[in-house]
């Protein structure tokens, strides 16, 4: 199938401000990733602002429909924290670049552009924190600062888009899971172990990223 000239954009896009950074990315490195001209460039994505801003909701908004599908119906507090870090973990190493331009560049946004990505992001964040609140009011989470660690837990997960290689001694489920581990210990947990669906977990990354993983 034919990649149309706007998604190229977008993949140049995403590829260059993960690498450059937003501010070390001209219009012309965008031209030429895209293999476009210059000119011709803006008709496909506005500004660069905007660019960065629709590749940010698009991202939050896979990963916060991915959250909510994962954790659909509920359950208890153990594994449906365990479900949101396994499934971070994989949406993070199945789109490394999408997910790196998301957790760094938010700041370059002018106020009214961070806004909706705040938003989002804000929204996504209250999936981990209503599972450790719940845990901690059931007795199966003792943590003396439960919103630090939660950012924590989140920055630790989020990392695995800079380092994940399937060449490492870890297969991504064996990753995912060790990461609902370390983040149930990290948690205090006191109950046996809650079991994230994994395979549920990858269906949804799949279909949300249109990759396998």
């Amino acid at each position: 199938m034919a990649v149309s000239s706007r998604e190229r954009v977008r993949a140049a896009a995403v590829k260059l401000f993960a690498t450059k950074g937003f501010h070390g990315t001209g219009i012309r490195d965008l031209a030429q990733e895209a293999e476009l001209s210059s000119a011709s460039l803006y008709h496909y994505m506005g500004t660069k602002e905007d660019l960065l801003a629709e590749i940010m909701r698009t991202a939050l908004n896979r990963l916060l429909a991915a959250a909510r599908e994962a954790t659909a119906g509920g359950g208890e507090p153990v594994q449906r924290l365990r479900t949101l870090v396994a499934l971070h973990v994989l949406a993070h190493a199945a789109g490394p670049e999408e997910t790196r331009v998301v957790d760094n560049e938010v700041d370059v946004l002018s106020p009214a552009a961070r806004e909706p990505v705040v938003a989002l992001r804000d929204t996504y964040e209250r999936l981990w924190a209503a599972a450790i609140d719940d845990g901690v009011a059931a007795g199966v989470f003792r943590v003396e600062h439960p919103a630090v660690t939660r950012l924590a837990l989140l920055e630790m997960c989020s990392g695995v888009a800079r380092w994940y290689s399937p060449r490492g001694p870890l297969a991504l489920d064996e990753l995912a899971e060790h990461y609902a581990e370390l983040a149930s210990r990290a948690l205090g947990c006191t109950s046996a172990p809650g079991v994230a669906d994994l395979r549920r977990c990858r269906e949804i990354v799949a279909k949300e990223w249109g990759v396998s993983v």
